[in-house]
């Protein structure tokens, strides 16, 4: 149901002026703010796992910070679209803001992929990056105050550090990630034939997805996807570079950071480089929002190349 709307949206979003979703920008923000208000709200949003971060709208549920990925990304390409000056501060205060929202559902690898997100389009937009330089410590020590005064997150760093350190508790997920794609091999158990996936393996449809194909068709169709999602990465490249407009090349820019960060991120926590976050595998991890998101964004894109 997902694909085929979000199939439907990518359709109607290629065909769309992007230029014209500059007016857009600050609207959808606001909606996307206030949706990240409204699902703290009892009642309003619905809490699964310890965490609340979606709203139950009947049959379907959404989730509000994937929107607030796209507002995100048609706002800064918006606001950066002119240069000026002494614009740092606001940006802080914007980045803090929602990041602060979404860390109290508590929802810490989105929250990465936000603050990187953030990074990457004013890296993107020229600006002075002796300003990032300066600001990375204060990010550090942030990361760690956050880390440090979860216990939750804290075990989380502890296990990545050390898995034998709680095999049967904290340590329990990246262990099972490891012997999914350690008995794919080299071509893999066949497609339908992973023995993780019936309970051993926790999140084996959504964050975890990827062990489960590295089980399914091995180190081989492993890599085949991770160089399918290089070309998409080289395809939306070629947008970039050939956009005739500032604003074209920033969303594109920034739509190309969204995918390869969330990529990345979601890829090096299977394989142990970085914690498990939670972050989810584009395109390929179960959740309606991500995907119907991450569709209108690939129309967007389309829409630049068209033009």
């Amino acid at each position: 149901m997902w694909f085929v709307l979000g199939v439907v949206v990518m359709g109607v979003f290629s065909f769309f002026d992007y230029r014209k979703l500059y007016y857009l920008a600050f609207p959808l923000l606001l909606v996307a703010i206030i949706s990240l208000v409204l699902v703290l709200i009892p009642g309003v949003g619905v809490t699964v796992g310890g965490a609340r971060r979606w709203i139950n709208l009947g049959p379907i549920g959404f989730q509000p910070s994937e929107l607030a990925k796209f507002a995100i990304i048609l706002y800064l390409s918006s606001w950066f679209l002119h240069k000026e000056r002494q614009r740092f501060v606001p940006f802080l205060l914007l980045l803090s803001f929602i990041i602060g929202l979404i860390m109290i559902q508590p929802d810490l690898g989105t929250s990465v992929i936000i603050f990187l997100l953030f990074v990457s389009i004013y890296f993107f937009s020229g600006e002075n990056l002796l300003h990032l330089m300066l600001f990375s410590p204060f990010a550090f020590g942030a990361a760690l105050l956050l880390i440090f005064t979860s216990p939750y997150r804290l075990k989380r760093l502890t296990a990545y550090l050390n898995p034998e350190v709680d095999p049967g508790g904290i340590g329990y997920h990246i262990r099972q990630i490891t012997i999914s794609l350690a008995s794919g091999g080299l071509l893999g158990r066949g497609l339908s034939s992973s023995r993780q996936k019936y309970q051993y393996l926790p999140e084996a449809h959504t964050d975890s997805i990827f062990a489960i194909i590295g089980e399914e068709i091995g180190f081989l169709g492993s890599l085949l996807l991770i160089f399918l999602y290089g070309f998409l990465l080289f395809l939306i490249f070629k947008v970039i570079i050939n956009a005739k407009d500032r604003f074209g090349k920033l969303l594109a820019g920034s739509i190309w950071c969204l995918l390869a960060w969330q990529m990345i991120v979601n890829l090096a926590a299977m394989v142990s480089l970085v914690p498990l976050t939670g972050v989810p595998l584009p395109f390929i991890s179960y959740g309606g929002s991500s995907l119907l998101i991450l569709f209108s964004l690939m129309g967007i894109v389309i829409s630049i190349a068209r033009r």
